[in-house]
Parts: structure tokens; sequence; C-alpha cells
């Protein structure tokens, strides 16, 4: 294995990524090896789900797997937003949502935020004007079925870096 640093900008890097020498070898099967992990993180989804718009979860799962470079989830998430009928236009500005306006609601752009800030939280936790616009835009149930939303793409996105999954591989 290799270490790099990334440079992200002009000002600041990465921490250092290590790059596997060899992206052929098998890591373990996680789903398999941890089953009743995996049942329970699919349950976390599932329920984390419940209530909120099918496109909203799709675009704060490829946010989230844009901040954390998940191959493996942001190609899974853009199929399924691609099936569910989410246009091109806008699956191409969740990277960009904040200097894209005009392709996402409010409430869409609260919820990005917030998965920005969570996604992000030990740069600086959640700010209260993050919070504060998302609990503007969503109803407590909501908020808490949202929250759970992005602690879970999170969590998948991990256990999909360290396993190594290989994006367009998605066995759904």
């Amino acid at each position: 294995m290799t270490t790099t640093e990334i440079k992200t900008n002009d000002r600041t890097t990465a921490p250092a990524t290590t790059v596997r020498s060899n992206p052929a070898a098998a890591r373990l099967d996680f789903a398999k090896t941890a089953p009743k992990v995996f049942r329970a993180v699919i349950g976390l989804d599932a329920a984390a789900r419940q209530g909120l718009d099918p496109a909203l979860v799709e675009l704060v799962q490829i946010r989230a797997s844009h901040l954390n470079r998940c191959a493996y989830c942001l190609h899974m998430h853009t199929t399924d937003a691609r099936k569910a009928g989410e246009s091109e236009d806008r699956l191409h500005m969740v990277a960009v949502w904040q200097e894209a306006e005009h392709f996402f609601t409010d409430r869409e752009r609260s919820a990005l935020a917030l998965t920005d800030a969570v996604t992000r939280i030990g740069d600086a936790g959640v700010p209260d004007e993050v919070y504060d616009r998302a609990a503007a835009h969503f109803t407590e149930e909501e908020l808490a079925h949202l929250l759970a939303l992005i602690l879970t793409i999170n969590t998948w996105n991990r256990i999909a870096l360290s396993t190594a999954k290989r994006a367009g591989t998605d066995e759904r």
C-alpha cells in the first residue's frame, strides 16, 4: 500500500489517502461476514426513509457519497435516482448545490446543507444556522428521519470504502 496526499484547493490538502496497491485483491464480504450487523443497518436505512420524499432521499445519499468519495454508493444512488425519474441536470449539480441554487428547492437545499454539516461533523459540528434552516423546512419527525438517513448513508459509505467495494458491482 502507498500513501499519497491529495491537494484539494490552493490553501488546503486532504488527509493522507491510502491507495491500494492491488485493487483487485478481495476484502471481506461484510454482508456475509457480519449478517446481523448488515441487516441492522438495512433496517435503520429502511426506517430512516419513512416519510421522506424518495427524490430527497437520493439527493442526500448522493451528496454524502460525494463528500465521502464513495464511488460504489455514488454509482448506486445516481442509478437509483435516474430510475426514479431524477433529471441528469440535477444529478450533475448535487456536487455543487450551493452554486446551483435554482436547481433545488429551499427544502432540498436545507437538507443538503445538513448533509454537508453532519457528514463533515468533525470540522465544526453542526452549526445552529444549518440545523435551524432544516428545522424550518421539516417537521420534527421528518428532521429525525433526515438525520437518521444522513447517519445511515455515512455508515454505508464507510462500509463500502473499508471493504473496497467497486463502483458498478451493486448486486441489488
